[in-house]
């Protein structure tokens, strides 16, 4: 089973043209905006699946990850330094506000044994695997 990524938030693709021009237009008009979606990298080797979210210039107190029904939501809120008096931005490329997103979990991780670090602007979750379960019988013949 592979990780699906789950966003109620935002939708990947704007369904229509009307939509994708609205959301370019609303997008570049430099409205403060107040949530934004980052990177996320997904990789799996034979013990554990791990997913890198890169989130720069936050600290780990600013995390919040759940595990509920088998999936997992990872949210947080970059926050814009307050001290601007005297500055005039020229460029303002970085994006602050709130994150949240979601995967449903395979059926094989072991939820207990989640653990996230965060170092280098680089949020690291490990999944572990559940070890295989092989049911094995030995059957009589009468």
């Amino acid at each position: 089973m592979k990780l699906v990524k789950y966003n109620q938030l935002e939708p990947n693709y704007p369904t229509t043209f009307s939509n994708m021009l609205d959301r370019f237009f609303n997008d570049s008009i430099g409205q403060n905006v107040k949530q934004f979606t980052p990177a996320v990298d997904i990789s799996e080797d034979e013990n554990h699946y791990e997913i890198h979210v890169s989130v720069p210039g936050m600290k780990k107190s600013d995390f919040n990850l759940e595990v509920i029904d088998g999936r997992l939501t990872i949210s947080g809120e970059r926050k814009m330094e307050e001290k601007t008096e005297g500055r005039n931005f020229h460029s303002l490329e970085t994006h602050y506000g709130s994150f949240k997103r979601s995967f449903y979990l395979p059926e094989n991780v072991k939820e207990d044994g989640i653990a996230a670090s965060y170092e280098d602007g680089l949020l690291k979750v490990n999944l572990p695997k559940e070890e295989k379960k092989v049911n094995k019988s030995k059957i009589e013949v009468k």
